[in-house]
């Protein structure tokens, strides 16, 4: 299993159209191929600040199944415009401290 994460900076005051949107495209990445969980949460201390968390199967299922799908797109028409800067996503897997 692979962790997406990616902290997301929205634009100030955009903060309620951004989540309403962010729910519509939930839709889209959760019927993706390798998809198996996603949440957003919101930071306390900094407004406008939002840690998006999703795992996949593998890392192709995010860099390729999705991110060169035609749905990308539609999810970034609806979301990308409220991200100032752009986000940087990273990859992370569970590291075994057995």
């Amino acid at each position: 299993m692979i962790l997406e994460a990616a902290m997301l900076q929205v634009r100030e005051g955009m903060e309620l159209e951004f989540e309403a949107s962010f729910h519509k495209a939930s839709h889209i990445i959760s019927s993706r191929k390798g998809y198996i969980s996603h949440e957003l949460n919101c930071c306390i201390e900094a407004k406008g600040k939002y840690l998006l968390l999703v795992n996949w199967e593998s890392l192709e299922d995010h860099t390729i199944g999705f991110r060169q799908s035609s749905e990308y797109q539609e999810w970034r028409s609806l979301l990308h415009h409220f991200y100032n800067p752009f986000p940087t996503v990273e990859h992370f897997q569970k590291v075994d401290l057995s």
